[in-house]
């Protein structure tokens, strides 16, 4: 058997099996069984809650009340979340996209 032919088959075999890794890998990981590698991270901060008084200024009132507003409707830990599972399906694109060339080459490199 030519050498070529057997690099070739080689590349296939990997190729194929990085691809599977990496949709079994998402799979895990969008369905729950596995947490997504975490590249952000939510920072804890304490929030200071400021005296009432009553001669606070309408403009202050007003960025205390968005504030508690924006916090009550987007959770602090959802972003990190959604730019890791974002980033994790960019890296799994990669990995397809790279076992995808790896097995084009060791196909032409069987058909020689």
């Amino acid at each position: 058997m030519n050498p070529n032919r057997v690099f070739g088959w080689f590349l296939l075999i990997a190729g194929v099996i990085i691809i599977l890794y990496s949709l079994y890998s998402s799979f895990n990981i969008f369905t729950g069984a596995k947490e997504a590698p975490e590249i952000f991270k939510a920072e804890k901060e304490e929030i200071m809650v400021p005296q009432k008084t009553e001669a606070q200024d309408p403009q202050s009132q007003i960025e205390e009340m968005i504030g508690e507003q924006l916090r009550g409707m987007i959770p602090t830990d959802s972003l990190p979340t959604l730019f890791n599972l974002i980033s994790w399906s960019i890296f799994t694109s990669l990995l397809v996209f790279g076992g995808g060339q790896l097995s084009n080459i060791g196909i032409k490199l069987i058909k020689r």
